[in-house]
């Protein structure tokens, strides 16, 4: 079990925002991510918008830190990326 998030780089909504995946599974991620508190509303067709100010709190709980473009590449080694419009 393995969890990823990239660097809060993101803007949004007046802060910035990290990338949460998992190389493993959706029911795997969300179950991480309700451990740390996330709401499932944070969730986006792939991943969960983490806040700036909960990434350590991913990290201290086994997140793994890497760059925004090894989430991509993570998701589709593990045929979980879905794109905008993509339906499931």
């Amino acid at each position: 079990m393995t969890l990823y998030i990239d660097p809060p780089t993101w803007p949004g909504h007046g802060r910035l925002w990290s990338h949460l995946v998992s190389d493993v599974s959706y029911e795997e991620l969300h179950a991480f991510a309700a451990g740390i508190g996330a709401p499932r509303r944070a969730f986006e067709r792939d991943h969960y918008d983490i806040p700036a100010y909960r990434y350590r709190d991913a990290v201290d709980a086994g997140a793994v830190e890497i760059s925004s473009r090894e989430i991509v590449r993570i998701l589709l080694k593990a045929g979980l990326r879905r794109r905008k419009g993509s339906v499931g």
